[in-house]
C-alpha cells in the first residue's frame, strides 16, 4: 500500500511540475462535448481543431493533454483564463444548433411551396460540403433546374445529386468539407428537414434550413483561410451558372489568420 501511495504522490508531483513547466498561467481545464458521433471521426484531430483556433500557433501543439475517445467525448487542456473564456463563447461552437430559424421568427409552420422553392438555387462558398449528408440528400426533389449551367466538379470521390446540383474546386483536391463549417452554413441556408439531430448529444431537435426544398450548388473556395483570389473566382462562376442566390458566411474576427480583403468580396456581391 505504501508504494501505491508512493506512486501516486510521484505520479501527482510529475504532473504539477510537468504543469509549471508548460505556462505558469495557464490551468488543465476538461471541455466536454457531449456523446461521440457514431462512424468515422478522430476525437484528437476535432479536438485539436477547436484548440487552434483559441490558442496562439506558438503553445497550440501543446496545449492538449487528452483526448477521451472511448465512453464519452471530451477532452482536457492547457487554457489561460483568457482562453478558456474564449473557449466558452467560440462562435464555431455556438454556430451547432437546431433552433435557428425559430429563433428569427421563421418557425416550420410557415407555409411552403415546394415547387416553388425547389426551383431556387443557393450558391454556398465556403469549405466544401459533404453529400452523403441528410440534410443534402435528394429523396422527392424532381429533375435538377433546366436553368443551371454549372457542373459537378466536386474533384476526388465527390458525387453531386438532385439537391446538390453542383459543385467547383478552387483549393485543395475535393469538394467535401473536412472541418464542418460548410457544410454548416449550407444546411442553415437549405437543409432538408432532419429529424432527431443534434450536435454530439446536445441540443436535440429538428435541423432545417429557411428554404429546405431549395437546391445547393458547393464552391469550396476556403480551407484554414480565405483567399481574395478564390472568393471572387467563385463568385464569378456561381453568377455565370445561374445561382438565385450567394451565401457566403466569413468575419475578420475570426481567431485564425485570414487572407482576405473584405473589398473585394464586396465587390462580388455587387456584380451578383
Amino acid at each position: 500500500m505504501k508504494m501505491i501511495n508512493l506512486l501516486i504522490c510521484l505520479i501527482v508531483s510529475s504532473f504539477i511540475a510537468a504543469s509549471s513547466t508548460i505556462d505558469h498561467q495557464r490551468k488543465a481545464y476538461n471541455v466536454y462535448m457531449g456523446s461521440l458521433p457514431e462512424g468515422e471521426y478522430s476525437p484528437t484531430l476535432h479536438h485539436s481543431e477547436i484548440i487552434n483556433q483559441v490558442i496562439d500557433s506558438s503553445f497550440a501543439s501543446r496545449s492538449l493533454i487528452r483526448s477521451y475517445k472511448r465512453s464519452f467525448n471530451r477532452y482536457a487542456a492547457y487554457l489561460s483564463q483568457e482562453e478558456r473564456a474564449k473557449m466558452a463563447t467560440s462562435k464555431t461552437l455556438q454556430l451547432q444548433t437546431t433552433r435557428s430559424w425559430d429563433y428569427m421568427g421563421f418557425p416550420s409552420i410557415v407555409e411552403r411551396r415546394p415547387y416553388i422553392e425547389s426551383d431556387i438555387i443557393v450558391g454556398v462558398i465556403d469549405r466544401g460540403i459533404w453529400p452523403e449528408s441528410e440534410s443534402f440528400h435528394d429523396d422527392g426533389f424532381g429533375p435538377v433546374p433546366k436553368k443551371w449551367k454549372g457542373q459537378c466538379a466536386g474533384g476526388i470521390n465527390f458525387t453531386c445529386n438532385k439537391k446538390i446540383t453542383g459543385a467547383r474546386i478552387y483549393i485543395g483536391v475535393s469538394a467535401r468539407d473536412l472541418h464542418g463549417h460548410g457544410i454548416h452554413v449550407a444546411s442553415i441556408a437549405a437543409g432538408n428537414e432532419v429529424s432527431s439531430a443534434n450536435y454530439y448529444g446536445l441540443a436535440q431537435g429538428v435541423a432545417r434550413g429557411g428554404v429546405p426544398s431549395a437546391r445547393i450548388a458547393a464552391y469550396k473556395a476556403c480551407k484554414e483561410f480565405c483567399s481574395d483570389i478564390y472568393l471572387l473566382a467563385a463568385f464569378d462562376y456561381a453568377i455565370a451558372h445561374g445561382v438565385d442566390i450567394i451565401n457566403i458566411s466569413i468575419a475578420p474576427d475570426v481567431p485564425v489568420e485570414i487572407s482576405y480583403d473584405p473589398s473585394n468580396w464586396v465587390i462580388g456581391n455587387f456584380g451578383s
